[in-house]
Protein backbone atom coordinates (compact mmCIF):
# COMPACT_ATOMS: atom_id res chain seq x y z
CA UNK A 1 0.00 0.00 0.00
CA UNK A 2 2.80 2.47 0.54
CA UNK A 3 4.40 1.43 -2.44
CA UNK A 4 1.00 2.30 -4.15
CA UNK A 5 0.16 5.87 -2.32
CA UNK A 6 3.83 6.85 -2.90
CA UNK A 7 3.58 5.89 -6.98
CA UNK A 8 0.34 8.19 -6.71
CA UNK A 9 1.96 11.23 -4.72
CA UNK A 10 4.97 10.84 -7.49
CA UNK A 11 2.64 10.34 -10.41
CA UNK A 12 0.31 13.96 -9.67
CA UNK A 13 3.52 16.08 -8.49
CA UNK A 14 4.76 15.29 -11.98
CA UNK A 15 1.76 15.98 -13.78
CA UNK A 16 2.11 19.50 -12.17
CA UNK A 17 5.15 20.16 -12.93
CA UNK A 18 4.05 19.53 -16.65
CA UNK A 19 1.75 22.53 -16.35
CA UNK A 20 3.32 25.80 -18.78
CA UNK A 21 2.40 28.12 -16.57
CA UNK A 22 5.26 28.86 -13.86
CA UNK A 23 2.67 29.57 -10.99
CA UNK A 24 0.58 26.26 -11.59
CA UNK A 25 -2.71 27.69 -12.42
CA UNK A 26 -4.66 26.25 -15.39
CA UNK A 27 -5.98 29.14 -17.37
CA UNK A 28 -4.66 32.15 -19.12
CA UNK A 29 -5.84 35.03 -17.62
CA UNK A 30 -7.36 37.21 -20.41
CA UNK A 31 -7.43 40.71 -20.11
CA UNK A 32 -8.91 44.03 -22.30
CA UNK A 33 -5.57 45.47 -23.97
CA UNK A 34 -7.00 48.44 -24.91
CA UNK A 35 -4.89 51.39 -23.84
CA UNK A 36 -2.49 48.54 -21.64
CA UNK A 37 1.02 48.98 -21.84
CA UNK A 38 2.07 45.75 -22.51
CA UNK A 39 5.52 45.92 -20.96
CA UNK A 40 3.55 47.38 -17.59
CA UNK A 41 1.16 44.32 -18.08
CA UNK A 42 4.07 41.95 -17.90
CA UNK A 43 5.85 43.25 -14.83
CA UNK A 44 2.36 43.19 -13.40
CA UNK A 45 1.71 39.37 -14.23
CA UNK A 46 4.62 38.54 -12.72
CA UNK A 47 3.70 40.10 -9.53
CA UNK A 48 0.56 38.03 -9.38
CA UNK A 49 1.99 35.36 -10.29
CA UNK A 50 4.40 35.18 -8.07
CA UNK A 51 1.62 35.86 -5.36
CA UNK A 52 0.05 32.81 -6.42
CA UNK A 53 3.31 30.97 -6.57
CA UNK A 54 2.77 30.99 -2.21
CA UNK A 55 -0.02 28.58 -2.60
CA UNK A 56 1.99 25.27 -2.73
CA UNK A 57 -0.01 22.97 -4.96
CA UNK A 58 2.68 20.05 -4.43
CA UNK A 59 2.38 20.16 -0.76
CA UNK A 60 -1.59 20.12 -1.06
CA UNK A 61 -1.84 17.44 -3.22
CA UNK A 62 0.39 15.16 -1.21
CA UNK A 63 -1.78 16.02 1.83
CA UNK A 64 -4.81 15.50 0.22
CA UNK A 65 -3.65 12.20 -1.41
CA UNK A 66 -2.70 11.12 2.36
CA UNK A 67 -6.21 12.34 3.91
CA UNK A 68 -8.07 10.49 1.03
CA UNK A 69 -5.75 6.89 1.26
CA UNK A 70 -6.57 7.84 5.10
CA UNK A 71 -10.69 7.57 4.63
CA UNK A 72 -10.32 4.98 1.69
CA UNK A 73 -8.75 2.75 3.86
CA UNK A 74 -10.66 3.12 6.99
CA UNK A 75 -14.05 3.03 5.16
CA UNK A 76 -12.84 -0.09 2.73
CA UNK A 77 -11.55 -1.65 6.54
CA UNK A 78 -15.36 -1.33 8.01
CA UNK A 79 -16.60 -2.14 4.67
CA UNK A 80 -14.19 -5.74 3.78
CA UNK A 81 -11.16 -6.81 4.85
CA UNK A 82 -7.48 -6.11 4.22
CA UNK A 83 -7.49 -6.45 1.04
CA UNK A 84 -10.16 -3.90 0.52
CA UNK A 85 -8.88 -1.38 2.95
CA UNK A 86 -5.75 -1.43 0.31
CA UNK A 87 -7.37 -0.79 -2.55
CA UNK A 88 -10.31 1.91 -0.87
CA UNK A 89 -6.69 3.37 0.02
CA UNK A 90 -5.14 3.43 -3.18
CA UNK A 91 -8.33 4.96 -4.54
CA UNK A 92 -8.67 7.32 -2.08
CA UNK A 93 -5.19 8.62 -2.35
CA UNK A 94 -5.72 9.34 -5.77
CA UNK A 95 -9.15 10.70 -5.36
CA UNK A 96 -7.82 13.14 -2.65
CA UNK A 97 -4.55 13.92 -4.18
CA UNK A 98 -6.44 14.66 -7.43
CA UNK A 99 -9.18 17.10 -5.87
CA UNK A 100 -6.82 19.12 -4.07
CA UNK A 101 -4.71 19.67 -7.24
CA UNK A 102 -7.34 21.26 -8.83
CA UNK A 103 -8.62 22.97 -5.59
CA UNK A 104 -5.36 24.67 -4.84
CA UNK A 105 -4.97 25.02 -9.02
CA UNK A 106 -8.44 27.20 -8.94
CA UNK A 107 -7.20 29.10 -5.81
CA UNK A 108 -4.22 30.37 -7.59
CA UNK A 109 -6.46 31.03 -10.83
CA UNK A 110 -8.47 33.35 -8.78
CA UNK A 111 -5.20 35.02 -7.01
CA UNK A 112 -3.76 36.02 -10.17
CA UNK A 113 -7.16 37.26 -11.44
CA UNK A 114 -7.97 39.61 -7.99
CA UNK A 115 -4.64 40.73 -8.15
CA UNK A 116 -4.64 42.08 -11.88
CA UNK A 117 -8.30 43.23 -11.24
CA UNK A 118 -7.06 44.75 -8.11
CA UNK A 119 -4.18 46.72 -10.32
CA UNK A 120 -7.21 48.62 -12.46
CA UNK A 121 -7.12 45.62 -15.43
CA UNK A 122 -10.51 44.40 -16.82
CA UNK A 123 -10.02 40.83 -16.89
CA UNK A 124 -12.26 39.10 -19.22
CA UNK A 125 -12.65 35.27 -18.03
Amino acid sequence: MLKLCLSVVVALFLSGCANGHRYGAPEKVIVDTLGVDPYEYQVDLADCEEYAAQINVTERTVEGAVEGAVVGGVLGAVLGNHETAERSAGAGAVLGGVKSNKRSRREQDRIVRRCLIGRGYRVLN
